[in-house]
Formats: structure tokens, sequence, C-alpha cells
């Protein structure tokens, strides 16, 4: 599978965006797809993750309640809405697709997009 996100931006502090990351190749929905970002200085860490068929979704503490990942599997496409974004959101933003839902494991990586987030 190859991703390609997009979606990016500068955007205020109490704004949102909303990101895509559109998938080719075969059986997307066979892949559990992950949201990560990475700051400047900073490891690349799990933002979000969504099961093959949205029924599990997973979120790290600090995006809880502002974040919501969804998936369209008919567009091959996943997609990270970002709401009440903070400057400490500011990282590049990258898709993965996993082999399942508790994989730690990325089978592909998308190309970053930049979020910043300006106070």
């Amino acid at each position: 599978v190859q991703l390609q996100a997009s979606g990016g931006g500068l955007v205020q502090a109490g704004g949102s965006l909303r990101l895509s990351c559109a998938a080719s190749g075969r059986t997307f929905s066979s892949y559990a797809m992950g949201w990560f970002r990475q700051a400047p200085g900073k490891e690349r860490a799990a933002v979000a993750t969504i099961s093959g068929g949205s029924t599990m979704t997973s979120y790290t503490d600090s995006v809880k309640g502002r974040f919501t990942i969804s998936r369209d599997n008919a567009k091959n496409t996943v997609y990270l809405q970002m709401n009440s974004l903070k400057p400490e959101d500011t990282a590049a933003y990258y898709c993965a697709a996993k082999p399942n839902f508790y994989a730690r494991a990325v089978d592909a990586w998308g190309q970053g997009t930049e979020v910043t987030v300006s106070s």
C-alpha cells in the first residue's frame, strides 16, 4: 500500500484542520490505519488509530475529545479531524498502515504534512 497525506497548514489556536490520507494498492480495509506526529527535536509518536472496519479507535491522551480519526474504505482514505488546536499540536503529521489495530509495527508510511498552530 502507498499513502499520500494532505491537509496540513497554518491555523490559529482554537481552529480546526482536517488531514486526509489516500491509499493506493489493494485491500485498504485490511489495514488498521494510524496518524502519528513528530515535533521538532522530538520522536515520532502515535496520535490516533482506527481498525480496518472502523469498529475500534484509540487516541493519545493529549488529543482525546479534540481529534477524531475516521476512514472511508470505499474511497481508500483515512481522515484526522483536528479541533480546538493548540500550539503544542504543531508537528509534521504522518499516516501509517498497520497490520492490525494492536500492532506496533507499521507496514507503510505516508509522507508528512505540516501542521502549524499559532498562539
